[in-house]
């Protein structure tokens, strides 16, 4: 019999932290590795605005080192409303904001405020964590899976089917793992049914309420664009918690600021469990990012860079894999459309390679790629898919743009030899 808690025996480590380890042990021993699996950066290629990191710097040295307020420092709450009007079109005011080191707290503080033993939770996989916070908080799992016809997001069809007696439906867009966005007259469907929900509610029964985590809002390439339920329907404003921050819009995973905004009495509860947990971001990272937020030239120079730069990288992998299949081999590729994301398919189960040695399932598929091709790469079933999908995620926020064509060439000859 165990003697820790069911949650602690019941819990899955994620594949992804497994995957990284292995390849970073590999790597210590001295192999050459394509390591495209973390949803990360290299700061020696992607490193943080030199502005911010002035800031940072400057408020260490003014000794910005005590405990900030429970709900953020009264400064960053205000530019980040302030940045969410200038990006989004919306308004928050400073209390309708709650500031912590990243998202993931926000997400946890949010599952907590918001769902009971048994409530339903929906999703769609892949989707990137869905599936682990749902479990940590007991909640009823109402999973939805997304195809590659419909981008990987769930459609107004999808999330209906469970939306009587749902507590909770998890969005993100841009998304982490596919780098797809949601089209506007889909979340504009889900919107109108979530407010036709609630309506019918009408106090009897706990709302439903929409978890929004837009990290990659801010890179989008070309003519894709991001849509935000609360600016395509303001009613949405009582039933939508946004999650973003700095991680990925300025490469600054490590610096861990994090924001989330939405009704004030749901960040108010959000608020109470966060400073017992004490995940609040640093001191001095919050007066730096407050100051560097304000700095809108800097900012767009950058975002300039930023996103060619990660643009240049995930259309170049686009185009070197579609053509490979255009010679017939077992790849497929969607169009590049945001975030540091592409999403490939390697249909190779079931094939030969060698001496006859057999394919059997995805996770040998994995395992082949990257012994053959060195490239490393995460399989769709780390983000709750099916162990079956040939789906994949390529990260390329540690992709050296001059290793690429020698990575494409190893691909395509281990493809090659697959009979």
């Amino acid at each position: 019999m165990s003697t820790l808690s069911q949650l602690a025996e019941s819990l899955i480590g994620s594949e992804i932290v497994k995957l990284g380890n292995e390849i970073s042990r590999r790597v210590r021993e001295g192999e050459k590795i394509y390591n495209y699996t973390i949803g990360d950066f290299d700061p020696d290629i992607f490193p943080i605005p030199p502005q911010l990191e002035d800031e940072i710097i400057k408020c260490y040295q003014e000794r910005f080192t005590n405990y900030p307020p429970a709900d953020g420092l009264a400064e960053l709450r205000s530019a980040v409303a302030a940045f969410v009007q200038e990006h989004e079109g919306i308004h928050y005011t400073p209390s309708e904001v709650q500031i912590a080191c990243g998202g993931r707290p926000l997400i946890y503080a949010l599952f907590k405020t918001i769902v009971d033993r048994d409530d339903k939770v929906i999703y769609a996989v892949p989707s990137w964590n869905n599936n682990h916070y749902t479990a940590m908080n007991h909640g009823h799992h109402c999973t939805i899976d997304a195809y590659p016809e419909n981008d990987f997001m769930p459609t107004v069809d999808d999330i209906r089917a469970h939306i009587t007696g749902a507590v909770l439906l998890c969005l993100c867009t841009p998304q982490n793992p596919t780098g797809t966005t949601m089209s506007k007259e889909t979340l504009e469907g889900i919107c109108d049914m979530i407010l036709e929900e609630n309506n019918r509610r009408r106090g009897k029964e706990k709302k439903l309420y929409l978890m929004f985590d837009q990290m990659y809002a801010l890179l989008t390439y070309g003519g894709v664009k991001h849509y935000n339920p609360v600016a395509l329907r303001p009613a949405m404003k009582d039933y939508t918690i946004f999650i973003d921050g700095i991680s990925k819009s300025f490469a600054a995973t490590g610096v861990r600021v994090g924001w989330s905004y939405g009704p004030a009495h749901v960040l108010g509860k959000m608020r109470a469990l966060l400073s017992h947990m004490g995940a609040w971001a640093p001191m001095a990272e919050q007066k730096a990012t407050a100051n560097f937020l304000a700095q809108k030239e800097v900012i767009a120079k950058y975002f300039d860079h930023f996103r060619s730069e990660l643009h240049e990288r995930l259309v170049t992998l686009y185009n070197g894999f579609t053509a490979m299949k255009a010679k017939g081999l077992p790849i497929d590729c969607i169009a590049p459309q945001a975030a540091l994301y592409l999403t490939i398919k390697l249909d190779i189960v079931g094939k030969h390679y060698e001496d006859g040695n057999l394919l059997h399932d995805q996770k040998e598929a994995t395992e082949y790629i990257l012994n053959k091709a060195r490239l490393a790469i995460v399989p769709f079933y780390a983000f709750g898919a099916s162990k079956h999908s040939p789906w994949y995620r390529v990260s390329v926020g540690t992709c050296n743009k001059a290793e690429i064509p020698e990575m494409l060439a190893l691909l395509e000859h281990a493809l090659e030899e697959l009979v």
